[in-house]
């Protein structure tokens, strides 16, 4: 299966949607799209799951497709899976800064994720992973994914918790 999450966050990423249509596979799709007005054909469009729900899905799919979004990636990580990630661009007008962009190139760098700039080659890299026998995260800094947790934690006042990330 493959999942494909634009967040939670309440923002339209028509732009990752549109493609998902070009994916040349038999496999199922499972696609959360939130206010997105794009509901692609060969997917299972669904607005946003519970977060229960959403652990359980992504733990299970093979591929997970994601904006670039911190809550979507530490979510992935959380279930073992390195996701491929498209970053929001605010020329675009998908996001306010290039935050997303940056943070994926970051995490991109120390293999916690494989970043696609380019929303066109987004099936092309579904179809490799799918030929890959790499093991989703190989290489992933566990100290890259730990600094994250804490800095979400010391933002947001809670207590960073990366137990259970791998």
């Amino acid at each position: 299966m493959i999942l494909v999450t634009t967040g939670s966050a309440g923002d339209p990423f028509d732009r990752l949607l549109g493609v998902i249509e070009r994916f040349e596979t038999d496999e199922e799709i499972v696609a959360q799209v939130g206010p997105s007005s794009l509901r692609p054909r060969n997917a299972r469009c669904v607005e946003y799951f519970p977060f229960g729900e959403l652990m359980e899905i992504a733990g299970r799919a093979r591929t997970i497709v994601a904006h670039a979004g911190v809550g979507s990636i530490l979510l992935c990580r959380a279930v073992g899976k390195a996701p491929i990630v498209v970053p929001r661009l605010p020329r675009l007008g998908e996001a306010v800064d290039d935050h997303q962009l940056v943070l994926a190139r970051r995490l991109a760098e120390a293999g916690a994720v494989t970043l696609v700039e380019d929303v066109g080659e987004l099936p092309r890299m579904v179809r490799l992973t799918a030929a890959a026998s790499t093991p989703a995260g190989h290489g992933a800094s566990r100290q890259l994914v730990d600094e994250l947790s804490s800095y979400i934690g010391a933002v947001i006042g809670a207590p960073a918790a990366a137990d259970g990330l791998p």
